[in-house]
């Protein structure tokens, strides 16, 4: 007869080879997360039947071995004294609509495009102390940077910073708004619960890079263009990115997605149960403390039925997920805005 021990570690082997066969979308696997966390709730997100292509392809941010090329920011001490427990960068700047904004990807692995133009687009707005305002493209960034990465299948956020520097971008705006000069042209997909848009199916190629601005917009494509005068990152550690964030704006951060994520509804999220599914681009606006646990707050680019009307929060301190460990983040060119 076997031992109580044997038994236990038998039931435990069990119990882990059933999370892992649980799919990622199902009822099962929400209640699994429930169970075994208090910081944050599940909930359904994306319909059972999406295609797992499509969830994968979310996740666009290429390890990024130009990071530690950067110039690095610190910080003083005084002003990292002062900060607050919590901050959102309204407060500091309400005349910047773009800080609740919240983008929509659709099905192409454009995160990386997604997190640097919606953190450069609000730092016009900061650093100009409200006076200021640029919508960038992200589709300039995502089709014509052959530097950045792969486009669709996913690119690089320093690069995509150094191509602002350099090369600059134009103003676009989301799906169809026909706002700026290159709006973006990847429709959302139904990667949420049932509704009205087309569904998903991960097949979505890079858009051609066209350098003429569309019908109607009366701008020169070069002449719209706007440029980065400085581009860094933050690697000190917590203290810094706050003091960023508060100093001068929301910055891009990657981190490695696992699979409760997907279905992250509210609270402070910290991973307990799937697999890596990859690494995925955001942008990072502020912080505070919840129920005690210290949070990031997050702008995700997966449309606004998705988590908390598009946003979420990370365990923040502890380098959850290696959400500390890529920021990257610039100074806009004002005299062009």
């Amino acid at each position: 007869m076997a031992s109580r021990a044997t038994l236990i570690a038998l039931a435990c082997t069990l119990a882990v080879t059933a999370a892992a066969e649980l799919h990622p979308l199902s009822d099962a696997f929400i209640d699994l997360i429930n169970t075994k966390q208090t910081t944050w709730k599940a909930g359904r997100n994306f319909p059972i039947e999406t295609p797992f292509k499509h969830i994968k392809k979310l996740m666009g941010a290429l390890p990024d071995t130009n990071l530690m090329k950067l110039q690095n920011v610190e910080h003083e001490t005084d002003l990292i004294a002062s900060l607050p427990e919590n901050f959102h960068p309204r407060d500091k700047w309400p005349d910047c609509p773009t800080l609740n904004e919240i983008r929509d990807q659709g099905s192409c692995g454009s995160c990386w495009a997604f997190g640097a133009v919606e953190a450069m687009t609000d730092r016009v707005c900061t650093y100009s102390n409200g006076t200021k305002h640029f919508h960038f493209s992200s589709e300039d960034l995502l089709s014509c940077c052959p530097i950045c990465g792969l486009g669709c299948n996913g690119g690089m956020p320093t690069l995509a910073w150094e191509y602002w520097k350099h090369f600059g971008l134009v103003s676009g705006g989301n799906y169809n708004s026909s706002q700026g000069c290159r709006p973006y042209v990847i429709p959302p997909c139904e990667h949420h619960v049932p509704g009205n848009r087309l569904p998903c199916n991960g097949d979505t190629k890079t858009p051609k890079c066209m350098k003429t601005c569309e019908d109607g917009y009366n701008v020169d494509y070069k002449k719209d263009k706007k440029y980065g005068k400085h581009v860094f990152s933050v690697r000190s550690g917590e203290d810094h990115i706050r003091a960023e964030l508060f100093k001068n704006g929301p910055v891009e951060g990657a981190f490695t997605v696992y699979a409760d994520l997907l279905a992250y509804k509210s609270g402070v999220y910290k991973h307990v149960e799937g697999d890596a599914l990859g690494g995925h681009a955001v942008k990072i606006l502020g912080w505070g403390v919840e129920g005690g646990t210290k949070y990031w707050l997050i702008a995700n680019s997966w449309n606004t039925d998705w988590g908390d009307n598009g946003f979420f929060k990370i365990l923040r301190g502890e380098d959850h997920c290696g959400i500390e460990s890529s920021i990257v983040a610039g100074e806009p060119l004002l005299s062009d805005a």
